[in-house]
């Protein structure tokens, strides 16, 4: 039986691991790559060598661990010693620390709160396993969700737990995954497809790439039990071209699951088949919406469809389709494991579980974290953050992307869940988290993230083509110094119509930055109009019959 084999597979890198008394383990992540870290890596794999240490010490290469802004990033077990900011000239020093401990100079502490108030399900085998080969994720149980799938549970049953779990879709609007799983599989078609969405396309976002790079067989193990739970046999992991690495890994991952008959037909000698193939995206930023991802497949330009029909109905080629995000389908597997209480328990009372950020900005730890939803926005940013550098003053929080609104420190003990920031006036987005200091203008924010909006509107549909173009301008205008009350009152008045006229949800929620600094900071808006930026920020630009200070 697959089991069998695949437990034999598990039990040997198991004994192989344990083998060795000592592991290194070398962040390979794209921001420590970017740092020189296959160097690192190759430098201690030598001196473990030029030692005679091979059977004592094993070097690992591994996923990110988060602390991105200390990379590339070291540690060493037992012990779980980190080591920060690596060069290959740290080798012969870090290998002899297995033993001595004598690189201080390069120590953090894993004690610290960046570490241990984080809570994590869909990062947690990151930093741990070799993302290149399946062994190591065998060998910590990887699989067995499936295999528990196909030999014990009905598709019904799966879409139960789910349900029953609470999860709500990680990729920006916290649509309940069980009801949308659902929706797909009563849907009647001769062909169903499930597709991840990998098209990481926010400013400051990066928490899919991690989970790609760090534990591709958590995503290709997810897709497989959604597949099986809706009735699709055929599944697409759609991922930016910007991501050579998470590309690359992801392949190896689906040569070795279907060299081990985990895809592919009959999976486990049962009924149930699941082929998986990867779509690379060209970087339109309109194509992380999933009817315009969907046209991009079927070979088309991404551009969204009017909804209804909603992909769960008619999707990929006219048929049911599934779409989530990459982290969504990083946490199937393990609610398969641990039963849909244990996942429900976490979290708040609408919003299950835990949630992904990507801390960066002006923030002391920029890096990945998970932490449980209603966790406070101070305990992220003060606590698990660090807090702001340079004794500066934390003026806000930026969630939710170009999508996401600004949040200022007033609202720092509220809660993180889906309601809250919706309340405020943001929007939980995909995860990313910018923290903005004393020294940034707000309209000039504004002006950045509506820049971007504009700049990545497939112009399909007039209010946002057009839209975005002339609030951008009366942004500048106001940047610059020329802008009137009259500008602000034409501002707001597009926000509105932008808002509630665009096809997709770019254009949808394109004015949220825009809204949420006109409400929370529209004294720095007014000061603008005098010829003063607060931040010292805009630099003006003289017209006629307007206030200016040069």
């Amino acid at each position: 039986m697959l089991s069998e084999e695949l437990e034999v597979l598990a039990e040997k890198e198991r004994v192989a691991q344990h083998s060795c008394k000592n592991h290194i383990r070398v962040c390979q992540g794209t921001g420590c790559m970017a740092a020189r870290a296959l160097e690192v890596k190759n430098a201690i794999s030598g001196s473990v060598k030029e030692m005679g240490l091979d059977k004592d010490i094993a070097v690992i290469g591994v996923g990110c661990r988060g602390l991105c802004a200390l990379g590339p990033l070291v540690t060493i077990e037992p012990g779980d010693r980190l080591y920060k900011e690596a060069v290959p000239e740290d080798a012969g020093e870090i290998v002899a620390s297995v033993t001595t401990e004598n690189v201080e100079r390069l120590h953090t502490d894993t004690k610290a709160p960046f570490f241990v108030r984080q809570e994590k399900i869909a990062l947690e085998n990151a930093g741990s396993i070799d993302p290149d080969r399946i062994e190591p994720y065998l060998a910590i149980g990887g699989y067995q969700s499936l295999l528990k799938v196909l030999s014990e549970m009905t598709p019904a049953g799966v879409l139960d737990t789910i349900t029953r779990a609470g999860l709500r879709g990680r990729g920006g609007a916290g649509y309940p995954t069980g009801l949308k799983w659902s929706t797909v599989a009563k849907a009647a078609g001769p062909q169903k497809y499930v597709i991840c969405n990998g098209d990481e396309g926010d400013p400051g976002a990066f928490m899919d790439r991690s989970i790609m790079e760090g534990d591709p067989h958590r995503i290709i193990e997810g897709m497989a039990i959604a597949g099986y739970a809706v009735g699709a046999d055929r599944g697409f992991l759609y991922v930016r071209a910007e991501y050579p690495l998470a590309v690359k890994r992801l392949k190896t991952a689906i040569s070795r699951a279907e060299r081990n008959g985990l895809l592919g037909a009959n999976i486990a000698g049962t009924p149930f088949s699941f082929s998986l193939e990867i779509r690379l995206g060209a970087g339109a930023f309109v194509c992380g919406e999933e009817t315009a991802l969907i046209t991009s497949i079927e070979g088309n330009r991404g551009m969204p469809r009017p909804r209804p029909p909603y992909p769960a109905m008619s999707g990929l080629n006219s048929c049911p389709t599934l779409i989530n995000n990459v982290e969504t389908f990083a946490n199937i597997s393990p609610i398969i494991r641990n039963g849909a209480e244990w996942y429900a328990a976490i979290g708040t009372e609408k919003s299950k579980g835990t949630k992904v950020f990507c801390l960066t900005g002006a923030i002391t730890n920029t890096g990945l974290i998970e932490v449980p939803m209603g966790i406070t926005l101070r305990e992220i940013v003060f606590e698990i953050g660090g807090g702001i550098p340079n004794g500066k003053k934390l003026k806000a929080i930026q969630t939710g992307g170009p999508s996401g609104g600004c949040i200022p420190p007033q609202f720092l003990d509220m809660k993180v869940d889906y309601e809250s920031l919706r309340e405020v006036g943001s929007i939980m987005g995909s995860g990313g988290m910018i923290i903005i200091d004393e020294t940034s203008c707000m309209v000039d924010v504004a002006k950045f993230f509506m820049e971007f909006c504009r700049t990545e509107s497939c112009g399909k549909c007039t209010p946002c083509r057009v839209g975005t173009a002339e609030m951008h301008g009366l942004l500048d205008k106001i940047t610059k110094g020329q802008a009137t009350v009259a500008d602000i009152a034409l501002l707001e008045e597009l926000c509105e119509m932008v808002r509630d006229t665009s096809l997709c949800g770019l254009g949808q929620s394109a004015p949220n930055p825009v809204i949420s600094t006109l409400r929370y900071f529209r004294d720095e808006y007014m000061a603008h109009l005098e010829g003063r930026c607060p931040a010292g920020v805009c630099k003006f630009q003289a017209t006629e019959g307007v206030a200016q200070n040069a």
